[in-house]
């Protein structure tokens, strides 16, 4: 067997289509079998693609095949009939009728596989859009909350930009403004930590938590995340009285718990792990272990009234994280046209003799030029050296523990705001969300 035309023309022979379940023999006499999967824009037209029982793919080119077998048909669904849910034995009745009663929170989603699902009429991973849809994907919602779906965007998040986080909190206010008890935020993990930061500025008065939920394995393999971090979230937003921007993902690398992470404080550590997000420079702020809420003190509780959204954030704002060997002139190149720099550091936060003069002439043009520490834990401390020290008679404005990412995200949304360089200082060096430690914690 051979080539594109070989492998359909073989295929439909035996009325095989993608979703049903198939054996696959192959020449060493072995056989493999699972669901045949479509083909998407990145496999080879002229390879078979089998998802396994363990929940992994793989794929069969065509020479290696001696045949292939039908072992059954995919179930097609009557997308049509109404999803009903079952409370107890012999007790069936319509969905809507058994919400009336229950908390409404709100789903927004931008992106991400948090909630998809396998449909098994193809074989392929299809995003959870309605709240049936998302009903099939984790039933359990149904016994918790009324849901309440938007699809804001679809895009993979490191295509993520200031605009979105402006219009992102904005829907996030109306919903909590239109009843809902608290948001959920499907995200992409890779830049979960910069929205999880914009929203926390960009939001007031919150009457309840929103919660960025992500997962680091996509819903059809079996060590995937989403589910429990899905009804984790959930849960906070029914069944506690946070006020805050938080992201919520595993604690640990099985199942047992998820931390609350602040959504200032919060950053991927890992580009793979389950357990990839840790607070930084503080304790989670709570965990959810087996449906039971704990929150440490000092978190901000509901509030009443209506929540706010001051959302515009400055678009020129640079980061830089300086490095051994970095020239002047690129230094000043990247900072061209730039209303306001957040430096990352070495070590407490120092940057190369040499820049010290651009960054005297930047904060005297009215600049803001922030400094953070490229160290993950720890603080800057410009007053141990004496290039520090030369730094802060430039002008620099040192950020204490703050995040790179947060600082960035902070003076994009300060500027947004305000445009007297004095009071943009003020703001900078002004705890807002718990962004820097007032007292140092031992993590």
């Amino acid at each position: 067997m051979s080539g594109k035309k070989g492998i359909q023309e073989m295929l439909e022979s035996r009325g095989i289509t993608a979703g049903d379940t198939v054996e696959v023999k192959i020449e060493d006499e072995r056989s493999i079998r699972g669901i045949l999967m479509p083909h998407h824009e990145f496999s080879a037209d002229d390879v078979i693609i089998v998802k396994l029982p363990n929940g992994y793919n793989v794929g069969i080119v065509p020479e290696g095949i001696d045949s292939v077998r039908l072992i059954s048909k995919a179930e097609r669904k009557d997308e049509s009939k109404k999803m009903r849910i079952v409370e107890g034995p012999g007790k069936d009745r319509d969905r809507k009728e058994a919400d009336e009663k229950l908390p409404r929170i709100s789903i927004v989603s931008t992106g991400g596989t948090i909630a998809s699902y396998v449909d098994y009429r193809t074989g392929a991973v299809k995003p959870a859009i309605s709240p049936d849809e998302l009903a099939r994907s984790v039933p359990e919602l149904l016994s918790m909350a009324r849901l309440k779906t938007e699809v804001l965007y679809s895009i993979l998040s490191e295509n993520m930009r200031p605009e979105i986080w402006t219009h992102l909190a904005e829907r996030v206010a109306d919903h909590l403004n239109e009843g809902s008890v608290g948001c959920i935020i499907p995200h992409g993990t890779d830049t979960m930590g910069f929205s999880a930061a914009a929203l926390s500025f960009a939001l007031d008065n919150l009457t309840g938590p929103v919660v960025l939920v992500g997962s680091q394995r996509s819903s059809d393999r079996p060590s995937s995340d989403s589910i429990i971090n899905l009804l984790a979230a959930a849960r906070v937003c029914v069944d506690s009285d946070l006020g805050e921007v938080v992201v919520l993902m595993h604690e640990r690398t099985d199942d047992s718990d998820c931390a609350i992470h602040r959504g200032t404080r919060v950053r991927k550590c890992h580009s793979s792990r389950r357990d990839a997000f840790k607070s930084i420079n503080e304790p989670p702020l709570g965990r959810v272990s087996n449906g039971a809420i704990t929150l440490r003190e000092g978190y901000e509780k509901r509030r009443h009234g209506k929540v706010t959204a001051r959302a515009k954030f400055d678009e020129n704002v640079v980061m830089i994280q300086f490095y051994p060997g970095m020239s002047i002139s690129r230094f000043e190149k990247s900072v061209e046209d730039a209303t306001g720099i957040v430096i990352a550091g070495t070590g407490l936060g120092h940057v190369h003799q040499e820049a010290i003069p651009t960054i005297r002439r930047l904060t005297e043009k009215g600049i803001p030029v922030c400094i953070t520490t490229q160290c993950i834990w720890g603080t800057t401390d410009l007053k141990v050296y004496s290039t520090g020290r030369d730094m802060l008679l430039a002008g620099a404005i040192p950020l204490g523990d703050m995040l790179t990412e947060t600082a960035y995200v902070k003076l994009s949304w300060v500027l947004g705001h305000e445009s007297r360089y004095d009071k943009v200082r003020e703001l900078m060096l002004s705890n807002l969300r718990h962004e820097f430690s007032d007292r140092r914690f031992l993590t």
